[in-house]
């Protein structure tokens, strides 16, 4: 059976996390038969938001769809995007006046249809209407038509993201986490053929605190004055999740971790043999 095989590509976090995707995808795309890329992206202009140039560098790399989060309008360059692109996602479930598209239904390279949207979570976040309603009125604006649906549910508390997706199992291909910028290892398959994770991670730079300079959240931590929590630098690493999909009835086949630090980078970016291989290989 072919597959659809979606990379969904975990909290891209300023210069650093733009950096690795934009090296890494474009090779992994053609070696791994990705068919759809989807990328979290509301961190990727220093670290909150995102920006025309941002934008630009994580679709010439070859991203197909950005969902955003909170920060979703924490640059203002996010409305002139808006009126570029409509892949460009902001939460289902912000007011119904806010600004930008909040469902995107695009092609896969193989030519599948397929729709992405996200909801952000209420557990310790701000305000914001209800994800399940959310969810529910945006699948009736997808319909029947468009069996291969990927949901972003950008959120803090794991019970908020489990109960999301034991709601939408059955209904939706995928159900896969973001913002917390820690991956989990819950990837599973759930009973009604949903993939799911709590969090897929962060790609960006992981030797500071979840993706800022631990120095400064440090400093901030202890003395309790305010500071400018700059982008870390070093150890960046791509994260996301792999799920393979039937095309034909939308149900998800696998889900794997993807984890690429700096020696495995290395290793794809000289076309070493040792090079990190496709997780679905097995299949």
């Amino acid at each position: 059976m072919a597959t659809l095989k979606i990379l969904f590509i975990g909290d891209v976090v300023g210069g650093p996390g733009r950096k690795v995707v934009s090296q890494l995808l474009p090779r992994l795309i053609p070696r791994w038969g990705i068919g759809l890329v989807v990328c979290n992206a509301e961190n990727a202009a220093g670290g909150s938001g995102l920006t025309l140039r941002c934008h630009e560098e994580l679709v010439d790399a070859g991203v197909d769809v950005m969902t955003m989060g909170d920060h979703v309008y924490r640059k203002d360059e996010i409305h002139q995007i808006f009126d570029r692109t409509d892949r460009v996602l902001r939460p289902a479930n912000l007011p119904p006046d806010a600004p930008g598209p909040e469902l995107a239904l695009v092609q896969a390279r193989d030519g599948t249809s397929a729709a992405v949207f996200s909801v952000l979570g209420r557990t310790f976040m701000k305000p914001v209407d209800c994800p399940f309603r959310a969810a529910d009125r945006v699948l009736g604006l997808i319909g029947s038509s468009v069996p291969v649906v990927l949901v972003d549910v950008h959120a803090e508390a794991t019970s908020d993201k489990q109960l999301l997706g034991r709601y939408l199992d059955g209904r939706v291909s995928a159900v896969l986490g973001t913002h917390t910028h820690v991956a989990t290892a819950d990837e599973r398959i759930l009973s009604g053929g949903t993939a799911f994770q709590c969090d897929v991670g962060m790609t960006g730079p992981h030797d500071g605190i979840l993706g800022r300079r631990y120095d400064r959240v440090l400093t901030a931590t202890l003395t309790s004055v305010p500071t400018h929590f700059d982008v870390a630098v070093h150890e960046p690493r791509l994260n996301g999740a792999l799920v393979s999909v039937d095309p034909s009835s939308g149900r998800a086949v696998s889900i794997h971790r993807v984890s690429i630090g700096p020696e495995d980078a290395l290793r794809v970016l000289n076309d070493s043999p040792d090079q990190p291989a496709d997780p679905s290989a097995q299949e």
